[in-house]
């Protein structure tokens, strides 16, 4: 089948890693670049992860930033906003040390070139948390850049999550195509599959770092080798 649009998930698709492990070493590096300001890890982190809620959980009346500093600085006071800058900087430098807690894959480019030659659209379509600094880099560790897409969500860009339907919905919206007209990619199975299908598009399931909180929708599925097979034969 041809499609209109192609979508990867990022973390534990294109960039293999086992996400409770990362997130530890990433935070571990965050915090330790906050605390000259003034900031103890554990209210940082939990203010942090109130406004990551928040994100989850945003409708799409305003952009998961603009929801995400409410909520942070709501806990932490205003002048953390003060700290945006730096956080961007960290994202840029600091951020690349989490790179060792991450696999290669010296496939990515290839399956992102491939689906170049399926589909008019290729998309990155990583859970918009991020700000696009933190997006660039974890890219650059599997030798792409946001320029190998069409579109890419960060969290600047977009007013919904995954799992939320929605956020799927918003991508094609964007693209002008429908749903039913797109393909994604993805490693975890409530997260990518699921939410991607109720919004009507297909999806192929990575098996290489499964996330599986809830039975998959009947979908094809394998390792990364085989989602290269799979797409020189669309």
């Amino acid at each position: 089948m041809q499609y209109n649009a192609i979508l990867f998930d990022l973390d534990g698709t294109l960039l293999p890693m086992d996400y409770d492990e990362f997130s530890r070493g990433y935070f571990h590096l965050l915090t330790k670049t906050v605390a000259p300001y003034g900031y103890e890890p554990k209210p940082f982190l939990a203010a942090m992860m109130q406004g990551v809620e928040a994100m989850v959980k945003n409708n799409g009346a305003s952009k998961n930033a603009t929801v995400f500093w409410k909520v942070f600085a709501s806990i932490l006071g205003e002048k953390i906003r003060e700290l945006e800058p730096v956080l961007d900087k960290f994202y840029e430098t600091e951020f690349h040390k989490a790179k060792a807690l991450t696999g290669k894959n010296t496939l990515a480019k290839e399956a992102v070139m491939l689906a170049r030659e399926k589909a008019d659209k290729v998309v990155l379509a990583t859970n918009p948390l991020f700000p696009a600094s933190a997006i660039r880099s974890r890219l650059s560790w599997i030798g792409l850049a946001p320029d190998a897409f069409d579109l890419v969500t960060d969290y600047e860009s977009i007013g919904f999550c995954k799992p939320n339907p929605a956020y799927f919905t918003k991508i094609a919206e964007t693209l002008n195509t429908s749903p039913d007209q797109c393909l994604m990619i993805g490693n975890n199975t409530k997260e990518d599959m699921i939410a991607s299908h109720k919004a009507g598009m297909d999806g192929y399931l990575v098996t290489d770092c499964l996330i599986a909180e809830e039975p998959a929708p009947d979908c094809p599925q394998g390792s990364f080798v085989d989602l290269i097979e799979y797409l020189k034969n669309l």
